[in-house]
């Protein structure tokens, strides 16, 4: 009897992926029923695990700005004027320590040093270092806190994000937006508490949905993608051709199946999946209205510039990070592709640079003048960095760059940061780090701590064992807190 209800529960599962009811339609019904009732429908906001937090936040919410593919430090933020005054001469040994390269570098007779063809000023208060390949950035330079000492342990792309999101380099473990959401619940009660934007014009570099996985946390904490278009969460209007009537009547009898299987097999993910159908009713009318940006002044579309117009560009989805981020969205992940230079890099940078550049200085600017930024926690960053030698073969005007997890700069604004802080450094050669070295897992710390939460204190048991994002790592740098 036992088996049999198993595999009924089974093949519904596979009968719901199969014809695609995704997220919209089935969260009809406990609303419905309420309706009918003639009671008021009200949803009070999911709360965490935690119930509220380890101690006061500094932040409420985070936008992490991901820069995939390993953004070069060299061309942007950490100016070295020996590698120009050397360039061309090969990397002492001394300087790469026997240091195992990756597979695309590793045999290649000379390491020639790379100077940079971009110009470098100091900007602010602060005097941060940065290239002329991101004007608007260096405009906010008083804003940012730049960690220049990131070093990771991971030298390919894979793992290396993997790392950055989920604090393993293997997949199957709960991304950072998960255990937030996990850990603190959702303070919007029509929006997902944790949202991906991808920019749709940056197809370079793969990128897998597990990243914003919830691997062994509950389904309703993994992270929801919004895309440009008319269909911007996948599966969540009705089906073409069901009325409401029919619908009501599916919908109310799959409430009763819900709740009967969940009454005989126990399973805590029949429960969360409910919670996901009654998530997605709401966002049928939540999420045309924080997609729909037209009624936006002229001076925010000049700020963030004319391709935020555009769907799923980096600049638009920097504008519905703020709009989310207004509506108390907790985690709103932007992903950049395309920074994985190692040829050919001059060219490739530039473009990469226009898309970003004037979207994360808009982004700021926006959040600071609509006072969210002191309680938003922007990040942005990619997975490692790039070499000081060039890949390849290095010409008067052309060079590549390969992966280096030893040293690279992020940069953090609001949320409790201190702003104008140039934290960190690496050698003359910009390959080791000398002072102030912070890891992964210490970045992971620190975002957690601003957002209230002991990183040692939020676990989940999973196969005999508690995991945690920052697994058994991790410091928090309060040096970077306000």
């Amino acid at each position: 009897m036992f088996c049999d209800q198993l595999n009924f529960g089974l093949s519904r599962r596979d009968f719901f992926g199969r014809f695609a009811l995704g997220l919209g339609g089935v969260a009809l019904t406990n609303l419905l029923q309420k309706s009918a009732l003639g009671a008021p429908v009200t949803v009070e906001p999911a709360s965490g695990i935690l119930g509220r937090p380890h101690f006061a936040p500094k932040a409420k919410r985070i936008i992490y700005l991901f820069m995939a593919g390993g953004p070069s430090q060299h061309d942007l933020f950490d100016y070295k004027p020996l590698l120009k005054a050397r360039n061309g001469e090969d990397l002492p040994d001394s300087i790469r320590g026997g240091q195992r390269l990756t597979g695309m570098s590793a045999h290649q007779a000379h390491y020639p040093l790379a100077g940079s063809l971009f110009s470098f000023a100091q900007h602010g208060q602060s005097r941060a270092w940065i290239s002329d390949l991101l004007p608007n950035t260096a405009k906010m330079a008083d804003d940012l806190c730049f960690i220049r000492s990131m070093h990771t342990e991971h030298i390919n792309h894979d793992p290396a994000i993997t790392f950055f999101q989920t604090g393993h380099q293997l997949p199957g473990r709960p991304s950072m937006g998960s255990w937030l959401s996990y850990g603190l619940g959702s303070v919007n009660e029509n929006l997902p508490g944790f949202v991906v934007l991808i920019s749709k014009d940056r197809i370079d570099q793969p990128l897998y949905s597990r990243l914003w996985g919830n691997g062994f946390l509950p389904s309703i904490h993994q992270g929801v993608q919004f895309r440009g278009g008319s269909d911007p969460v996948l599966f969540l209007k009705n089906p073409a051709g069901i009325s409401a009537t029919s619908r009501r009547q599916f919908l109310d009898r799959l409430a009763e199946l819900h709740t009967r299987q969940a009454a005989e097999l126990g399973d805590p993910e029949i429960s969360s999946r409910i919670d996901q159908y009654e998530m997605a009713y709401r966002m049928q009318t939540s999420v045309p209205e924080v997609m729909d940006s037209a009624h936006e002044s002229a001076a925010t579309y000049e700020l963030y510039g004319e391709s935020a117009k555009q769907p799923g560009t980096f600049a638009a989805n920097c504008l519905l990070a703020r709009r989310l981020a207004e509506r108390d969205v907790r985690f709103i992940q932007l992903y950049h592709p395309g920074w994985d230079q190692h040829g050919d890099l001059p060219k490739r940078i530039r473009r990469q640079c226009a898309d970003v550049d004037r979207a994360s200085y808009a982004l700021v600017t926006d959040l600071k003048q609509r006072g969210l930024l002191d309680d938003t926690l922007v990040i942005w960053g990619g997975e490692f960095g790039r070499t000081n030698y060039s890949q390849g073969k290095l010409t008067a005007d052309n060079y590549g760059r390969d992966h280096h997890p030893r040293c690279f700069t992020m940069w953090m604004a609001g949320g409790g940061v201190k702003p104008g802080l140039n934290y960190g450094a690496t050698d003359d050669f910009g390959y080791n780090i000398i002072d102030k070295p912070v890891s992964v897992h210490d970045l992971q710390a620190t975002i957690l701590h601003q957002m209230g939460i002991d990183h040692k204190a939020l676990t989940y048991k999973h196969q005999g064992r508690y995991y945690r994002l920052t697994d058994v790592f991790g410091q928090v740098v309060s040096d970077l807190l306000a």
